[in-house]
């Protein structure tokens, strides 16, 4: 079996550990999702598992005669040959093994009579012939075509010369390649982020039907949990494995993060009150020891502070609600665009949007998706119809062409500053942390941000104006998932209407109440949620039939307003109960665990009872030696009034009372101390 597998492998950049004694095992048959934070080293751990960088310790074993393929994130560009060139250079495996066949036949010409030589002649002529056999190589033409046809490309564009192509359809073709090699293990980068959705749906099939290993990073949810059976999870510099789809390991990662929160939140406690103890006393000569005792005690605990994933750290805002607006958001009638003159990319399309619906338009590439929002937000004007906006309707569009006018001197955080609304100012590094600007980040000059990270600014900066038609062209292009997450719900909440294209399908799921379907010339209204429509085309392949403008199919009506019908609403509870996990044997399990959750849950219940008294000790505590202090620093300062201090007498009772609050002062931080050390 094919494998490469790693042994305690450690790199660090500097004094930050990014692996520490990694041990993985990828072989035939694994299809593994690798995950983690931004900045955790994902795509350093993919380059050390393809051997293009050296770990600083540790063993990287790779069986004898496997065969890697490895596609980066980005930066691959191809030239001088054309499509279909190219793509037979990821043959080269086939083209060295025939060389190699061909060498061996030869020799058997000129063996003569030594039989041990010619047997092992022989013996090894059909090893390779069989791999050959296995590689794909007597299928290499027609693979090479599926491959590229199921990406996007056109059979117009096998002749058509690499260096013409975009820099998405340049990564396109580096991730035919690495497909095209039939290799052992696949280690793929990213692979979706320059896909249409209709590239991922073949993508995904593809990796579903491979024989092979592979280990892939992506952010699109939906394509990790048709595609993988495990996950690696980089946090901190370990790794570790769990079994089951993406969708599995974020509900038992949850589960591990709160108990992780816990600990978090009472080390902090901990903290707190040594820093606390230390700033009190530290300073007085009876406590010194005490005091010195709890610095070692802290120092410890910073040394070993516990450190909250990005995705946990859970942000808690809302952007500007969304202006009034009439019910009629958007009426469009006999739309007409084209051009070349000839082709209409949109020909008579007709188009009624409501209040407060979300509206993915969907559709191959090329049928016009960009071109109808681009219209819609009056950045296009050269069309022939009607356009009508409702009363009251204000337009926020975002595409990635518009993200390249974010520009100037000024820091990220000051661009946000100045233009977030006044309650949203304590806010905004927490917003910026979510579109992945975090730490110095926040500081960058606008006219050094990368295109992504212009096209996140540009996205906050969108979603911060009060306005309630959002027209979002890929808005989760350049996004992790927490990222996408908190876009999602933000749009959910404010109030509005949106209008949008997105390839990722968990995203268009979640947000999508309608989808408007475009092909060249053509459109279809589908009044119903994505997986509505994704049921409707499957029900078409089957002969089924709908009138889609009414929501009906065959005649009958849909079962409700929101447009899924009773069709959809059994497939998707059909399709629930299928996939859950649990067994035949579950409910007796579950019947236990409930019990033993009662006993804990009581004992819980009891520890939360005596947690709160002493947090109400301390917190009272706490205001009585407040009180004191306050007292005695009034009576020190009677001390220095010269009607006291000349007067003996007064003097005399004055110097009692400090006497006494001191007494009284010392007490109270005995029991102070006492208290906080039981809580902690």
């Amino acid at each position: 079996m094919a494998f490469v597998q790693f042994s305690k492998v450690s790199l660090a950049f500097g004094d930050r550990d990014i692996l520490k004694d990694v041990s993985v095992n990828l072989a035939t048959g694994s299809k593994v999702a690798l995950t983690g934070a931004n900045g955790a080293g994902k795509s350093t751990l993919i380059k050390i598992m393809a051997g293009l960088q050296t770990p600083d310790s540790g063993e990287r074993i790779v069986q004898k005669d496997t065969r890697i393929a490895y596609l980066p994130q980005s930066g691959l560009t191809h030239h001088g040959s054309t499509l279909l060139e190219e793509a037979d250079k990821a043959f080269q495996f086939g083209y060295d093994l025939q060389k190699e066949i061909d060498d061996l036949g030869e020799k058997l010409k000129t063996s003569g009579d030594n039989s041990s030589q010619t047997s092992f002649l022989v013996e090894r002529h059909a090893e390779l012939l069989a791999k050959l056999e296995d590689s794909g190589w007597y299928r290499r033409q027609a693979q090479a075509e599926s491959v590229l046809l199921g990406l996007g490309f056109s059979r117009e564009d096998f002749t058509k010369r690499t260096e013409e192509f975009s820099g998405g359809w340049q990564m396109r073709i580096a991730l035919a390649k690495a497909l095209m090699q039939n290799p052992d293990i696949l280690l793929l980068d990213e692979p979706t982020n320059y896909l249409d959705i209709e590239a991922r749906n073949w993508l995904e099939v593809f990796l579903k039907n491979y024989k092979g290993g592979f280990l892939l990073v992506s952010h699109d949810r939906y394509f990790l949990d048709v595609t993988i059976n495990e996950v690696y999870e980089l946090f901190g510099g370990d790794l570790k494995s769990y079994p089951g789809n993406f969708s599995h390991y974020e509900k038992v990662r949850e589960v591990e993060l709160a108990t992780l929160m816990a600990e978090y939140e009472k080390q902090q406690e901990e903290i707190h009150h040594l820093e606390d103890f230390i700033n009190r006393f530290g300073y007085k000569a009876t406590k010194a020891a005490q005091a010195q005792e709890r610095q070692k005690m802290l120092d410890k605990l910073l040394a070993n502070k516990i450190e909250i994933p990005e995705s946990l750290k859970k942000i808690h805002f809302k952007f500007p609600p969304a202006p009034h607006s009439g019910n009629i958001v958007l009426r469009m009638s006999e739309i007409k665009k084209s051009y070349d003159g000839t082709r209409n990319v949109l020909d008579n399309l007709e188009l009624l949007v409501e209040k407060g619906e979300r509206l993915v338009v969907a559709g191959h590439n090329g049928a016009g998706k960009s071109t109808l929002l681009r219209i819609i937000a009056g950045v296009d004007k050269d069309f022939s119809g009607n356009i009508e906006l409702g009363s009251g309707v204000s337009i926020g569009y975002f595409s990635q062409d518009n993200a390249e006018t974010i520009c100037g001197s000024e820091s990220v955080l000051e661009h946000i500053e100045n233009i977030a609304p006044l309650e949203l100012i304590p806010k905004v590094r927490d917003m910026l942390g979510a579109f992945l600007f975090r730490g110095d980040d926040v500081n960058k000059s606008l006219d050094v941000l990368s295109g992504g990270e212009k096209t996140r600014v540009a996205l906050l900066t969108l979603l911060l104006r009060p306005v309630n038609l959002l027209i979002l062209d890929e808005p989760t292009n350049h996004l992790d998932m927490h990222s996408k997450d908190v876009l999602l719900n933000a749009i959910k909440d404010f109030g509005g209407t949106a209008i949008f294209v997105s390839h990722d399908r968990g995203f268009i799921g979640d947000l999508a109440t309608r989808v408007l379907e475009l092909t060249p010339g053509k459109f279809r209204n589908f009044k119903g949620d994505y997986e509505y429509y994704m049921q409707r085309l499957a029900d078409e392949e089957a002969g089924v039939v709908g009138d889609y403008n009414s929501g009906t199919v065959n005649g009958a009506a849909k079962s409700n307003a929101g447009g899924t019908s009773k069709n959809a609403s059994t497939s998707q509870q059909t399709s629930s109960q299928n996939s859950s996990p649990v067994s035949k044997n579950s409910s007796a399990s579950d019947s236990t665990s409930k019990s033993a959750g009662a006993l804990s849950w009581e004992e819980q219940k009891k520890l939360e009872a005596e947690k709160r008294k002493k947090e109400k000790e301390v917190a009272r505590l706490e205001a009585e030696i407040a009180k004191v202090e306050e007292e005695l620093s009034s009576l020190q300062n009677k001390m220095s009034d010269p009607q006291v201090y000349s007067n003996g007498e007064k003097a005399k009772a004055v110097q009692t009372e400090i006497t006494q609050k001191e007494k009284q002062l010392e007490e109270l931080n005995d029991a102070w101390v006492m208290a906080a050390e039981e809580l902690a």
